[in-house]
């Protein structure tokens, strides 16, 4: 994985989760579940130096409409998801969140 690389979550308690699987330092950002112009505008300086980026946004309805206006103003982001039945990332068992996240070139250590 990248030295630069960026997740984007929606909440603190999803940052705290994946921080408990992910074995390298990530940078995560919270948008805390609201999305605005300005929050998109510091997103794209926050993120404009990283070598990768990616959403990892819940599979609810909120999750889904974030992940939406995230994409249009990060184009070039990568996506990870959860397992519908979880819902949310605070949700998904460590176990699961660990494979996502290896999947997609993560260092992870399984619970």
């Amino acid at each position: 994985m990248a030295a630069d690389c960026v997740l984007i979550v929606e909440g603190k308690t999803d940052r705290e989760r994946l921080l408990k699987v992910l074995a390298e330092p990530v940078t995560i950002y919270c948008t805390y579940g609201s999305y605005s112009t300005e929050k998109a505008e510091q997103l794209a300086l926050l993120t404009e130096e990283a070598d990768e980026v990616y959403l990892f946004t819940d599979e609810d309805e909120s999750g889904i409409k974030l992940r939406k206006q995230l994409a249009a103003d990060l184009p070039d982001a990568m996506h990870l998801h959860t397992q519908k039945g979880y819902g949310e990332v605070a949700r998904t068992p460590l176990d699961v969140l660990a494979e996502i996240l290896e999947r997609a070139g993560f260092a992870v250590e399984y619970p």
